[in-house]
Formats: structure tokens, C-alpha cells, sequence
């Protein structure tokens, strides 16, 4: 069986979307899964266990300039890497416009169908296209998990039930910093503090797109300067000149502590997956802290845990919610309590 999984954006999205490639694989064993997704989380849906092939599109960038050559020409050659394959079964985990149009333009083999939402999910952007391209439109519990909503629409438009089992299939690869192009040392920030007195290293997440998601400097500091006193360096993961600049803010007189630098997503996810643990805002990054199964502790500002946070099925992650933002104390006794990894 031929599937097509359209699931575009954004990380955090694509990261939720891995567990239903898994129930899919574990149900019929013998299914071809495609992924079509924005080009520049490609690297993340080609690291999903069971993905035959990732179709990187654009769909960001092109609609700015929908008319340039370029964008016709990328257009085009997009279209025929979507069509190159005829699918059994194509399924909009998204619910958009966008992704509407993609299933739509999908090839279907004969006696193929297509599959989506037909109803918004608390939280959760949708639009009417997404119900009427589909051949048959799914109603989901109107609350409803992101990783649970991707899991619950591709069991009933496969016809087997969602496991009990929660698995994301994301795999990382040894981390290689010289084939990464860079001088990070094997683990990440060795080259500080003692090896023998060190307990691991702890990467702190930071970064958000969202500033209402941001966690206070002087928590970042005080957290940071708690895991140095446990044991632990910090390495300090950035995406941007701002988030940078933030990073050093955090590490400045800590003992065993480095900014990391600009790494690509795939990188990144190796380096992210030889770290003890991982401790952040409600971020991609920290979707794949999940998805890697480390020890990690989410910090929201905002009561929406319940449809982004690791679920109750994540034994090693956890969620900190208060407003206007948890504490540092919170987000220490909630580090203390997570089970490491082995």
C-alpha cells in the first residue's frame, strides 16, 4: 500500500505528526510512506523511521512572489516530484488551504482515496478546503492532543485502532562535528570544566518564535548556575542573532557552559541527542527533545500543555505551567523528578 502523509509545517507540527507514521507501520508492515513538507524541515521528516522518500517543497516562499519565473519554475518541478508516484491513500494531517491543495494534486491509484479533517480541533488552525478536497472528512474530538489528532485520523482512514504504544521514530546519527562543519567536540562543550566530575550536559531551549513564550533572563541564569552547582555543564542551542546574544547572556560565569553554533536542523538533532536531558520553552527544539526520548522539562506560560506537551505516555518529559511564567524553583523540582534515560 502507497501512502502519501501532507503534513508542511511548522517543526513542532511535523514532530507530532511522527508518531502516526509509526502506528501505520506497525499496523500494515508493508505500506510505502511518502512525506510532503516545507524544504526546511525536510531534514527532520527524512530522519522518521519508515519514510520512504520526502517531497520538499517551498509553499512559504513561493506564495511572496506566486508569479516569478522561479517560483513557476520551482512550481512546476515540485508538481511532478508530488506525481511522480500514484498513492492508495493520501492524508492531510494539516487542515489547511495549502495543504488541501497538495493532497488535491496528489496522483491516486486506482480506487484511491483521499483523506481529512472535517471539523477544527481546540487550537488548531483549519480551513474548508481541507474537508472538501477529501473523499472522506474525519470528525476528531473537538479537544484533542496534536500528536493524538495525527494518530486518531490515520487509524480511521486506515481502518485499525491507535496503539497503546507511543513512538515518534525520530532517528538521530552518531554526531560527527567534523562532517557538521564545525568545532563542537564530540559531546558538545567538553572542552570546559572537569570529564570526571561532570554528570552530563543539559541543553537549554530558550528560543522561541513567540516573545509571550520566552522565559525570563534571570531564570535562564539562575537554573543554569543550579545545574553547574549539580554537576551538570549547559550547552545553549540558538536560531537566530537575538537568540545568540541570549545564549552568552545565559552562559556568562558559568563554570561549564558553551554556545553552541548556528547548526542545521539535522545537526542539530544529533548534537541535541548526545545531551543528558534537555529543559525548555514550548518550542520545535523541544518537541524533538521529546521525540528523541530525553529527559526534559517543557516550560509553558500558557494552559496548552494539554495539546503540545508530552503526553502522559512520555515517562521522561514533563510540563511546568503557571502565569505570567513558572518559577525557577517549578522548573528545578520538576528537573529533579524526571527519570533519566537507562
Amino acid at each position: 500500500m502507497k501512502i502519501l502523509i501532507v503534513k508542511l509545517s511548522s517543526l513542532g507540527d511535523v514532530v507530532h505528526a511522527m508518531p502516526a507514521v509509526q502506528d501505520i507501520l506497525r499496523a500494515l508492515p508493508d505500506a510505502h510512506i511518502d512525506w510532503v513538507v516545507e524544504r526546511g524541515f525536510a531534514p527532520l521528516a527524512q530522519r522518521c523511521r519508515g519514510v520512504r522518500r520526502v517531497i520538499a517543497g517551498d509553499l512559504r516562499r513561493w506564495r511572496k512572489a506566486p508569479f516569478s519565473h522561479e517560483t513557476r519554475r520551482a512550481w512546476g518541478a515540485f508538481k511532478a516530484e508530488l506525481q511522480r508516484d500514484a498513492y492508495d491513500a493520501v492524508i492531510d494531517l494539516q487542515g489547511l488551504t495549502k495543504s488541501a491543495l497538495v493532497a488535491w494534486l496528489a496522483r491516486l491509484s486506482p480506487g484511491g482515496q483521499r483523506y481529512g479533517l472535517a471539523n477544527q480541533t481546540e487550537g488548531s488552525s483549519f480551513e474548508a478546503p481541507a474537508r472538501w478536497v477529501a473523499h472522506q472528512a474525519i470528525t476528531l474530538p473537538a479537544r484533542s492532543h496534536a500528536v493524538t489528532r495525527s494518530r486518531e485520523l490515520c487509524a480511521q482512514a486506515l481502518h485499525y485502532r491507535v496503539p497503546h504504544e507511543l513512538s515518534f521514530g525520530l532517528l538521530a546519527q552518531p554526531w560527527n562535528p567534523k562532517r557538521a562543519g564545525h568545532g563542537l567536540a564530540p559531546e558538545p562543550g567538553l572542552e570546559t570544566g572537569r570529564r570526571d566530575a561532570l554528570r552530563g550536559w543539559v541543553a537549554l531551549v530558550h528560543g522561541t518564535s513567540r516573545a509571550d513564550k520566552q522565559w525570563p533572563l534571570a531564570h535562564w541564569r539562575e537554573l543554569a548556575q543550579r545545574l553547574n552547582d549539580a554537576g551538570f555543564g549547559v550547552v545553549l542551542p540558538h536560531g537566530s542573532p537575538a537568540e545568540r546574544q541570549t545564549a552568552h547572556d545565559i552562559a556568562q560565569g558559568l563554570a561549564r557552559a558553551q554556545v553552541w553554533p548556528m547548526l542545521s536542523l539535522d545537526a542539530l538533532t544529533d548534537a541535541l541527542a548526545t545531551c543528558h536531558g534537555v529543559i525548555g520553552v514550548d518550542s520545535g527544539l523541544s518537541h524533538i527533545a521529546v521525540a528523541l526520548d530525553l529527559p526534559h522539562v517543557q516550560i509553558y506560560n500558557f494552559d496548552t500543555a494539554w495539546r503540545t506537551g508530552p503526553l502522559a505516555e512520555s515517562i521522561r518529559q514533563c510540563s511546568v505551567f503557571a502565569r505570567p511564567t513558572p518559577s525557577v524553583d517549578a522548573v528545578w523540582q520538576a528537573w529533579l523528578g524526571v527519570p533519566p534515560r537507562g
